[in-house]
């Protein structure tokens, strides 16, 4: 009897865990919002996490996008040339780089990299009473730390993915052109016919709405560390996990209403 009524209790204290966990976070959410439409606007922040979010980033895109291509186009050439279809293959990996693969793909790095940094970041600052500090001198640490770096996660990610779909493209290119043989002029044709410009634009809503969540899980997981350098490696770890599922989760749903 007292190990089942153990049992309740610890699920009960989850669940209210979980709902306070879920409060904060609707809270610090409704507080970025905020003070995101209030002036002043910090642009010398807005542009150094712009820079920190994506110019630092291209390289780690690059590399993800053009490999994913080149192994999509080697993968799905050899089913389709099982049906003679070979000269789908552009535009099948245009399609799935531009709606799916590009900004999912694009969204996990930046997590890896910048997400990861920020929660690391706001964490350290938290647990050395630096943002403390600034209540001190009245200034709002939502406004002057958190929103610079959502607004630059919204903004950088859409162009990110852009770069990540056009190397993957040409990556396709020269796997399948130089390499496979695929015929030049139907790889093309075929590639301009099936993608729309719905499909990019989708793409770069979705690229948005991952840079909102990767940013925001990154400094509210560090805005609110405890437990001093150790509680930075937890936070740190927390960010990047939460904010990879909820990607993924997200872009299901997104997916199912874009589509």
């Amino acid at each position: 009897m007292n190990s089942v009524i153990a049992f309740f209790d610890r699920f009960g204290r989850s669940i209210f865990s979980a709902l306070e966990e879920m409060g904060r976070m609707l809270l610090l959410f409704l507080s970025v919002v905020a003070w995101a439409v209030r002036p002043p606007f910090k642009m010398r922040l807005i542009v150094k996490q712009m820079e920190f979010v994506g110019v630092k980033s291209i390289f780690v895109v690059v590399l993800t996008g053009l490999f994913t291509g080149m192994v999509m186009t080697l993968q799905i050439c050899y089913g389709f040339r099982m049906f003679s279809a070979e000269t789908l293959v552009g535009s099948t990996v245009a399609l799935a780089m531009a709606r799916e693969l590009g900004p999912v793909l694009t969204a996990l790095m930046v997590t890896a990299r910048a997400g990861s940094a920020m929660a690391a970041e706001l964490g350290t600052m938290r647990v050395t009473e630096q943002i403390d500090a600034l209540y001190v001198m009245a200034a709002n640490p939502v406004k002057t730390l958190i929103v610079p770096r959502v607004i630059a996660g919204i903004t950088m990610l859409p162009v990110l993915t852009v770069v990540s779909v056009f190397v993957g493209v040409v990556g396709a290119y020269f796997v399948g052109v130089p390499i496979l043989d695929i015929n030049k002029g139907m790889f093309m044709k075929n590639m301009t016919t099936f993608v729309q410009l719905s499909d990019i634009y989708n793409g770069l809503v979705k690229a948005a709405f991952f840079g909102l969540i990767l940013s925001f899980v990154g400094c509210y997981k560090g805005f609110n560390t405890t437990g001093g350098a150790e509680g930075v490696g937890k936070a740190t770890t927390e960010a990047v996990v939460i904010a990879a599922i909820t990607i993924l989760i997200s872009d299901y749903f997104l997916t199912a209403l874009m589509f």
